[in-house]
């Protein structure tokens, strides 16, 4: 067998499961984009994968990450060719694509599937979607994501692994191609499998809402925000939203934002102190 997943903390999950349990050795090969967020119109055509591309540039030119190693430094495209490849060559294997119930990996799930249609009766779908597991302390939770549970807990989820159905790889690529049409910028999961087209300053009020009347640096404004959402995206894109705010005046900021994240401090402005006190009926 081989494992597909979509965010590369769950490789390291799932290669520590399988030295628990010899059963489920398979090669894993990672879906490294974020389908969660940017342009998808005609993304099955060069423009529209330039288009992608470029938008990516832009976020990681206004970043603390280099955009030259990171935009082009991996394709999806290749990584599905590398799957097919496998599986046209070891015909009586499966792929088991493991999913997290979060926006990230069931975009990137829908972005599979109308390429590995020829595939019906091979795939198979472990999908933790209102599951629970155990924490270290034995406790139950739901897990957002992959590699929020532990390898012995991957080890048990394995049994929870099921054939995609015909009915979806039937309708799951027209899901995909209305995702791709509505284009928006960002998409969350409302449930299930259901995937919400929202605006771009979808994730604005989560950042606004961790910021003070006090100087605070960027990065902590950040990760406090990253770290309290519920519905998560990556510092990237929360970073680049954060700046716009910045450029729109919404946030107030102390140093130079284009040296680099750690290079400046950000507070609320005074008037959105008193409109945010009014709002708690607190004073400031």
């Amino acid at each position: 067998m081989i494992h597909i997943v979509f965010q590369q903390a769950d490789v390291d999950v799932l290669k520590k499961a399988i030295e628990l349990d010899e059963t489920m050795a398979g090669e894993i090969f990672e879906i490294k984009d974020e389908w969660g967020v940017g342009p998808l119109k005609d993304i099955d055509t060069g423009e529209g994968w330039q288009i992608r591309e470029d938008w990516w540039r832009m976020l990681l030119n206004d970043s603390s990450y280099d955009a030259s190693k990171l935009v082009g430094s991996f394709d999806d495209r290749q990584t599905v060719t590398a799957i097919k490849a496998w599986l046209n060559t070891n015909e009586n294997e499966e792929a088991w694509i493991w999913m997290g119930q979060n926006q990230h990996d069931v975009t990137g799930y829908y972005w599979l599937m109308p390429q590995l249609r020829e595939y019906q009766g091979r795939l198979m779908i472990i999908y933790l979607n209102n599951l629970p597991f155990l924490n270290e302390k034995g406790q139950l939770f739901y897990p957002w994501c992959i590699n929020d549970i532990l390898p012995k807990e991957a080890v048990k989820a394995k049994k929870l692994a099921r054939p995609i159905t015909l009915s979806e790889f039937e309708i799951d690529p027209d899901e995909w191609k209305r995702i791709a049409e509505e284009n928006a910028t960002v998409r969350i999961l409302e449930g299930g499998k259901k995937i919400l087209g929202k605006e771009e300053t979808f994730y604005d009020n989560e950042i606004l809402k961790n910021l003070t009347k006090d100087w605070q640096k960027a990065t902590r404004v950040m990760m406090n925000t990253l770290h309290r959402m519920k519905i998560k995206t990556g510092d990237v894109y929360l970073m680049w939203r954060m700046k716009q705010l910045i450029r729109a005046e919404r946030i107030q900021v102390m140093g130079d934002m284009e040296k680099g994240w750690k290079e400046f401090d950000v507070k609320l402005p005074e008037t959105k102190q008193a409109e945010m006190a009014f709002e708690n009926k607190v004073e400031i």
